[in-house]
């Protein structure tokens, strides 16, 4: 480093943002979100022993998620590299990738690459992370303020943990505003007077936003003439100038919009009309669509009051012609009236019930799931763990782990678990041979570290307890546990917990 990055480096230190200078360092520094990072939960014990698998964190602006990934590069004794996916191309990829190969060659090192907005990336971006991140030559810790379920892609989200950061707690960001003050780093260089109770204020007024209540403070203590004595007085008008209004979090593309949403039909639903008109006040604040608004209260006319109170599909129906032809903003009374008389009308969803119940009837072969049996006898050595870490004695590390590992000796026959049809015979790059079976309903099963798989072929249709193939030991990511079958079943594509359809005993025949 020469003198001028020196320089550089301690004016951007110097001239960040409070917030930034504020960030904790350790785990210990680290406030709220405790459902995550308690000293009990999963993540901190896995970033203490420095034994993490790809994460993805998720939740609003300003609850954590560049914090924790800091906390980690310092804890870690991997190499860290950081990417902003607003900004990084392809080139930034390559270089990163370059280094942490020669970090894993040359020192041993794992690399872990945070990237930030991770939901900007394109599906050829996150594709072209994913066998770095499957072969273990970069650990992924993913950031984004949107539903990862949605913006990226499912074979990374398969091969992470998703942590759900939730909005800071009032007392939580109360507690960081109160340190800011004394802080060396914040603004303990300058004499502030500020009572408790505006302090509490800021923390309410910025909905659960550590970022947006530091901004406000350190706003006004940076525009607030000193007194006679040299003091920075800061009373409520003042951080109400600079905070002005509490946040609506409201995304109209993003999981606040369908919970809000979810919260003002369950509202009309449960009669509760101060709740319905709350939660209609806040999507029209946020700019929501009046017509969308009015098209679930006709829903919840139909759904929910039926025939308890036919006439409320009426004023529902008329309600919604009276919004599109009038607008905003008279269209709120409209709609606030409308939800009145829904929510205050009785309910019955008879109609409905008796729908379903015909339908299912009529659906009833087809809903029918089948019926799974082990396919081999033996102790179960590793458990289902999509949502939580455990160990690979392969990998020395903490993995994620989408099936269950049966204990069996090398050359055990394998059965099928339930009726269905060959769909794959392929060598597995993690778990070597594998066998696939489709079954009913979505349903589908998988049979890995096979030896052989000749009894059957693909499109062959087989019977529960039909032999497919043996236990062997071609999975390169379990190769030094103990002789066994890995197993998984699938719904929709998706890994779901075996245990949820196996019972203990309930083996196939022979």
């Amino acid at each position: 480093m020469d003198l001028f990055d020196y320089m550089r480096e301690n004016t951007i230190k110097q001239e960040s943002p409070l917030a930034s200078r504020l960030r904790p360092q350790t785990l210990d520094e680290v406030v709220g979100q405790q459902h995550i990072i308690g000293k009990d939960k999963l993540l901190y014990r896995a970033i203490q022993a420095d034994k993490l698998s790809s994460i993805i964190f998720y939740g609003p602006p300003g609850t954590g998620k560049t914090t924790l990934a800091k906390v980690i590069a310092h804890t870690t004794s991997a190499a860290f590299e950081q990417i902003n996916a607003t900004v990084a191309g392809k080139k930034d990829m390559e270089d990163i990738v370059a280094k942490a190969k020669d970090n894993l060659g040359m020192y041993g090192k794992k690399t872990i690459l945070f990237v930030d907005e991770i939901h900007r990336f394109n599906k050829l971006q996150q594709d072209a992370l994913l066998p770095y991140v499957e072969n273990g030559t970069i650990i992924l810790i993913g950031a984004t303020t949107e539903n990862p379920y949605f913006e990226v892609n499912k074979a990374l989200i398969s091969r992470s943990m998703v942590f759900h950061l939730q909005p800071l707690k009032d007392e939580d960001i109360f507690k960081v505003l109160k340190k800011s003050l004394t802080s060396e780093d914040g603004l303990g260089n300058y004499n502030i007077k500020i009572e408790d109770s505006t302090l509490k204020k800021l923390a309410i007024t910025s909905g659960g936003d550590v970022r947006t209540a530091l901004n406000g403070l350190e706003v006004a203590v940076l525009t607030t003439q000193m007194d006679s004595n040299g003091i920075i007085n800061i009373t409520d008008e003042i951080l109400k100038e600079c905070v002005q209004t509490r946040k609506a979090v409201f995304d109209k593309k993003g999981d606040s919009h369908y919970d809000n949403i979810s919260a003002f039909i369950k509202s009309m639903r449960g009669s509760d009309v101060d709740a319905a008109l709350f939660y209609l006040a806040r999507a029209l604040n946020a700019g929501e669509d009046p017509v969308f608004m009015a098209r679930r209260i006709v829903i919840a006319a139909a759904e929910d009051v039926g025939m308890a109170n036919p006439n409320a599909l009426v004023v529902a129906t008329s309600a919604m012609q009276a919004v599109t032809m009038v607008g905003m903003p008279e269209a709120r009374i409209i709609l606030a009236e409308a939800t009145v008389y829904v929510a205050t009308s009785k309910k019955s969803n008879d109609t409905k019930n008796q729908n379903k119940k015909s339908t299912d009837k009529t659906e009833d072969k087809k809903s029918v799931d089948p019926t799974f049996k082990y396919p081999v006898i033996g102790e179960v050595l590793t458990e289902y763990a999509k949502d939580k870490l455990v160990y690979s004695n392969t990998l020395d590390e903490w993995i994620t782990h989408t099936g269950i590992d049966i204990k069996a000796e090398k050359t055990t026959v394998v059965k099928a678990s339930a009726d269905g049809t060959v769909k794959a015979i392929k060598t597995d790059p993690r778990y070597g041979l594998t066998v696939v079976i489709e079954h009913t309903n979505g349903f589908s099963t998988v049979y890995s570290n096979l030896l052989t798989a000749e009894f059957v072929k693909e499109g062959e249709k087989v019977t529960s307890g039909q032999t497919i193939g043996t236990v062997g030991n071609t999975a390169s990511f379990e190769i030094l546990d103990e002789s066994h079958l890995h197993f998984e079943i699938l719904k929709n594509g998706e890994q779901i917990d075996p245990n949820m359809y196996l019972k203990s005993g309930d083996v196939v025949k022979n």
